[in-house]
């Protein structure tokens, strides 16, 4: 059966398999080209007759994302990338619970039409699943004067926009909007909680992963003026905008000259509006603490981002460089009697790039009065332990992809099914109803979900390191 159903710019004819239709590359903006480019989302036009949504929509401009990965996007696909897909249990239903995901990839790779996030089996839990593109690296993030800065999060608002006026069409309920991302996406769903334009959008969110980083002004200003002059433009809309994407794309990693750099010179600048700073310090003062939220790391977040600590580790050396001073690694040591300074190096990196982020933006949201919920995702899989991205597989319960194959190898693990089955029914209660199964984070009781066969609820179970970043760990 191939479902029609009538959205605001027109009829879309889907597909149905297994129970569940879904509707692919369906406009949500008008293609961000000409003199759209570097320019805010506008609306799509709207079409005659009955569009089909079989297939996807194109990648937003990006280079591929490792050596030998394949490439999302070639110069043959254009700028025509913001669509959205939809996965649905039943078109004809009323009230079903929405999630609306946000992908991950460094604020410069990512598109919803990679294999991992296939929302089938997900949306099998009584779901309308809705996932979709923005743009990333200089295209969504790169500044230039007299442009709204963050154009990647305005398209992440206009998919919200779109879903809030359409969603309904396809059986769900525009006022039961559950926000969830992984990694930059995790980060996105922190920002939109706090964003005015956001607010009334969406009522909870899952965040999976949350790094630290925002760019100031000034820094988006240099990281522009650098790949200008890299292309020999001027660092304006009309010198950068006279580039096609590729050319752009050649060039927006030569800010990055350090290890100290990162591995992105994008990311959420602050402008004032929706972005005022590290999303924990904008969730403190009260912003979003009508949102519910879910949020957690992985045990090993490193692990999977960048390079294995060689032997002879200098953690005094480790602790200057992600922003503590030298007493920092004895206070690691204390905190660990058990580890070498090689098993520490991972410890502090994970703790520096997404463990105490997350944790600040669970304890702002709380102490705020948010209804909040912390996790520590501590299966190991066989390849890279718990590290950055393994949740991703079990959210949507996809395990033959290429990118779960990474961390669970081929053929997966036998317990992989049952503990996806078990987080997939937490993170559907929780879009459904609000409880995810396991008690609230508070101040006072830090309850923390831990994500293993068979799940347990312990308190915070990182105070030692969370008091190193606080500084006051004991002596």
């Amino acid at each position: 059966m191939n479902p029609v159903v009538v959205t605001s710019a027109g009829k879309v004819r889907g597909a149905g398999r297994d129970g569940i239709s879904c509707f692919r590359g369906i406009p949500f903006a008008a293609p961000p080209e000409a003199p759209l480019r570097f320019r805010p989302p506008t609306a799509p036009a709207a079409w005659d007759g009955v569009r089909d949504a079989l297939a996807f929509g194109a990648a937003p401009p990006q280079s591929a994302p490792a050596p030998g990965a394949p490439a999302m996007w070639r110069p043959g696909d254009g700028l025509d990338c913001l669509t959205v897909n939809v996965w649905t249990p039943d078109p004809g239903a009323a009230g079903l619970p929405v999630m609306v995901w946000i992908y991950r990839g460094l604020w410069k790779h990512g598109s919803a039409s990679m294999p991992h996030y296939d929302a089938g089996t997900l949306a099998g839990s009584g779901v309308v699943v809705v996932t979709f593109n923005y743009r990333v690296g200089f295209e969504g993030f790169g500044h230039l004067p007299g442009v709204p800065d963050n154009r990647g999060l305005h398209d992440q608002i206009a998919a919200l926009q779109w879903v809030r006026d359409n969603i309904g069409a396809f059986g769900g309920d525009s006022g039961n909007v559950t926000v969830f991302g992984q990694s930059a996406g995790a980060a996105s769903a922190a920002l939109l909680m706090a964003a005015p334009a956001a607010r009334g959008l969406f009522r909870r969110a899952i965040a999976q992963s949350i790094p630290a980083g925002v760019r100031t002004h000034t820094e988006a200003e240099t990281i522009t003026a650098t790949i200008a002059r890299a292309a020999g433009v001027p660092a304006t809309w009309d010198g950068l905008a006279g580039l096609p994407p590729e050319a752009l794309l050649a060039l927006q990693d030569a800010p990055l000259r350090t290890r100290e750099d990162g591995f992105s010179a994008f990311g959420p600048v602050i402008d004032g509006d929706l972005v005022t700073g590290q999303p924990w310090a904008a969730l403190d003062t009260g912003a979003g603490r009508d949102v519910d939220l879910i949020c957690g790391f992985t045990h090993e977040e490193y692990r999977g981002q960048g390079p294995a600590p060689a032997t002879g580790v200098d953690l005094e050396l480790v602790a200057e460089a992600v922003g503590l001073g030298k007493e920092a690694a004895p206070a690691y040591r204390r905190a660990h009697p058990g580890l070498t300074d090689t098993d520490l190096f991972t410890v502090v990196l994970s703790d520096a790039l997404v463990r105490m982020p997350t944790t600040r933006v669970a304890r702002a949201h709380a102490r705020a009065g948010g209804r909040t919920w912390l996790y520590d995702f501590t299966w190991h899989g066989p390849t890279l332990g718990a590290a950055h991205g393994i949740d991703v597989p079990f959210t949507f319960g996809n395990a033959t992809s290429r990118f779960a194959a990474r961390f669970l190898g081929a053929p997966p693990p036998a317990d992989f099914a049952g503990l996806s089955g078990r987080l997939r029914a937490a993170w559907t209660s929780f879009a459904a109803a609000g409880d995810p199964g396991w008690p609230r984070f508070t101040l006072e009781e830090p309850t923390t979900r831990v994500w293993n066969l068979p799940p347990s609820d312990t308190l915070y179970p990182l105070e030692a390191s969370r008091q190193i970043w606080e500084g006051d760990a004991p002596a």
